[in-house]
């Protein structure tokens, strides 16, 4: 494409570069293109005009709940570093880049001595991220805390200033798609006891060391939780804890984690959350959803 093929020549764009070390599993394939952008000016050069409709467009944030084929990603992969990772905490708000990390976010708001972000500290992905799967954890949701964010349309380069309740937010989904970048977002902050937020966020981080495989290649939870239960416990019920195709297992410490080995492939990823949805339908009657992103891959999952 004569744009990318500019673009390679200025040397925003890159030609088959590995995605599976930007991802916590550490495994998949090349991107045929990517683009990692620090600054607004490249963004703009890049997708100012709008992308080719006939290309396929992956944003990549932390990679933390991504699986990417073996086989690679044919489109054009974008990642924002550098300046799309700032955080600016003014009073009573925080507009912060995509490329923010989560706990980073929740830490900064606390030293500037406001509340209100600590359940981030649990959420190991980036603002981007949060807005895209309304992230969460211990029952405060994205939606409850963000006031808007800035979108690019990656097919028509228009930049859009989107109100919270215009994003579509609900469990784990939202209608910032494929095509949709997230440049940076505002939230609501409160004036709180700090000492009492620290302890807070000491405490997420303490129960997620205590019942998450922490220290392993995952990707977080692997399925949605169907609504009046947990996928967890589903799956544990049913005896699949230790699980295993090739390098990848249900953790024995909390069955909706999948955990993999330095040498496990994507595909054994995959074809091990096929077998446990498969096992849960089979057995309960239940259609598991996964949390997930898969990209690349020719089959649903």
């Amino acid at each position: 494409m004569a744009m990318l093929e500019q673009a390679l020549a200025a040397g925003i764009v890159s030609e088959e570069v590995p995605l599976g070390p930007m991802t916590t599993y550490k495994a998949g394939g090349n991107a045929r293109w990517f683009a990692e952008l620090g600054h607004g000016t490249q963004l703009q050069e890049l997708v100012g005009s709008g992308l080719p409709a006939d290309l396929e467009v992956l944003v990549i944030g932390r990679g933390s709940n991504m699986v990417v084929s073996d086989s690679g990603f044919p489109g054009l992969a974008i990642k924002l570093t550098g300046e799309f990772a700032d955080v600016s905490v003014g009073e009573g708000h925080v507009r912060a880049g995509s490329a923010a990390p989560l706990p980073r976010l929740a830490r900064q708001v606390v030293e500037a001595c406001q509340t209100g972000l600590e359940f981030f500290v649990g959420v190991p992905g980036s603002v981007g991220g949060a807005i895209r799967q309304n992230a969460g954890c211990f029952g405060v949701e994205t939606a409850d805390v963000l006031i808007e964010a800035t979108v690019i349309d990656l097919r028509t380069g228009h930049v859009s200033t989107r109100a919270a309740e215009d994003l579509g937010l609900g469990y784990r989904q939202s209608n910032v798609g494929a095509a949709d970048l997230v440049v940076d977002a505002v939230f609501q902050l409160e004036r709180g006891d700090v000492e009492d937020a620290r302890s807070r966020m000491k405490e997420i981080t303490r129960w997620r060391k205590e019942h998450q495989p922490g220290g392993t290649l995952n990707a977080g939870s692997v399925f949605k939780n169907p609504e009046g239960a947990a996928a967890g416990e589903i799956i544990d019920r049913l005896g699949l804890k230790g699980m295993s195709v090739g390098g990848v297992s249900v953790s024995t410490k909390h069955a909706n984690f999948f955990v993999a080995t330095q040498d496990a492939t994507a595909t054994q990823v995959a074809e091990l959350v096929a077998a446990v949805k498969a096992a849960v339908l089979e057995a309960t009657g239940t259609k598991l959803e996964t949390e997930i992103q898969f990209v690349g891959f020719d089959d649903e999952h």
